[in-house]
């Protein structure tokens, strides 16, 4: 792709007929204003988004732009790769915070505490992006992942808030934390990354599954299986963005304003018509995020 098409934002899809919300969003990351985000967005019937945060700053962001924004929930957590970077520092500095010095058990304690207090508040919906990724933090690191997993989890329950799973090449454990602790009440694995075998063990716990664009992407037939067995009361549908941008337009920025091209694709897995995917995709965000 030319690098004038990387830089050109997608077009406008066509609008959705019934309006469904962004499930899973980091409007922090995008190149744009949250005003701007949320017109384009609900121009094409995306109404309401889920802004996620990913350490203590980000986090803070999301719950105030909730506030200042009646169609913005909040999620607030410490993102799983970022409990690591807090314990044992991160010298190679790839952390949008750049590098810093190790800071052990107590800093991720003071961290965790910080993210306990967001999540006292109205306009925070969610805890999350928590869990575990085997794919980006090493054996080293995976301690300070799963303590601060767990300590989300509790987090969640306490205040009665979903609880927004990032789960990259841990299935297994992730499912095994969740046994261990007990889940909430409401579980929602953001960018589901599994195939239909893991599906179904969700689906038989009542977990929520948010699929994200990669599901249009050529390779991803497993992530198709799934969406093919889920559940139609538990399919969300989010970007990540400015990640994972659907086809055609892969390689682009992504923002909440493509979410119609990604609900399509799912409803033509699922044999399902775009309007009532819709109409349940838009009811399950809400009881998800209890909004």
């Amino acid at each position: 792709m030319a690098k004038q098409d990387k830089d050109t934002p997608p077009p406008l899809p066509e609008p959705l007929r019934v309006p469904v919300a962004d499930s899973h969003t980091h409007l922090d990351m995008q190149d744009t204003t949250v005003e701007a985000a949320l017109a384009k967005a609900a121009s094409v019937g995306v109404t309401t988004l889920v802004q996620v945060g990913c350490d203590l700053n980000g986090s803070r962001w999301a719950a105030d732009t909730a506030a200042a924004h009646d169609a913005v929930h909040a999620a607030v957590a410490l993102h799983p790769n970022e409990a690591p970077r807090i314990v044992l520092g991160d010298p190679d500095g790839w952390s949008r915070q750049g590098a810093r010095e190790p800071g052990g058990d107590a800093a991720l304690d003071e961290a965790l505490a910080g993210i306990d207090a967001l999540a006292a508040r109205p306009e925070v919906r969610g805890v999350g992006e928590t869990g575990l990724d085997h794919f980006r933090t090493g054996p080293e690191g995976r301690a300070a992942q799963e303590r601060s997993f767990r300590a989300h989890i509790e987090i969640a329950k306490r205040h009665g808030k979903a609880l927004v799973i990032h789960d990259r090449e841990a299935h297994d454990d992730v499912l095994r934390v969740l046994r261990e602790e007990g889940a909430p009440d409401r579980v929602v694995f953001h960018c589901f990354s599994g195939d239909a075998a893991l599906a179904e063990v969700c689906a038989a716990a009542g977990y929520f599954m948010s699929f994200a664009g990669n599901v249009t992407f050529k390779n991803a037939q497993p992530l198709r299986d799934a969406v093919a067995v889920a559940p139609p009361e538990l399919l969300l549908v989010e970007t990540d963005a400015p990640f994972l941008t659907p086809a055609p337009y892969r390689g682009r920025a992504n923002a909440p304003y493509l979410i119609p091209l990604t609900l399509r694709a799912m409803a033509a897995v699922k044999g399902m018509t775009e309007d009532a995917l819709a109409s349940a995709v838009a009811a399950n965000t809400a009881r998800a995020f209890d909004y």
